[in-house]
């Protein structure tokens, strides 16, 4: 899996309320998320999180939620 995002924000309010969620981060007992894809067939951001050598889907945010995406700039 390759994505060029490195970062999604969830809610309407970027500093005080949003929850951030960026690839490396360590989460959920000992996982890193390991990928945030979009997908393009509903608009969806997803998120999975890797441990050990297994990588799990974790979380999906669909297009009715406020998100802002950063994206990676290393090519």
């Amino acid at each position: 899996m390759s994505s060029n995002v490195r970062k999604i924000s969830i809610g309407s309010d970027y500093k005080n309320d949003a929850m951030h969620y960026a690839v490396g981060q360590q989460v959920y007992g000992g996982h890193e998320i390991s990928n945030i894809l979009l997908d393009k067939a509903d608009h969806s951001y997803n998120i999975y999180i890797k441990k050990n050598n297994d990588i799990l889907p974790w979380k999906k945010f669909n297009s009715n939620m406020a998100i802002s995406v950063e994206y990676d700039l290393e090519y």
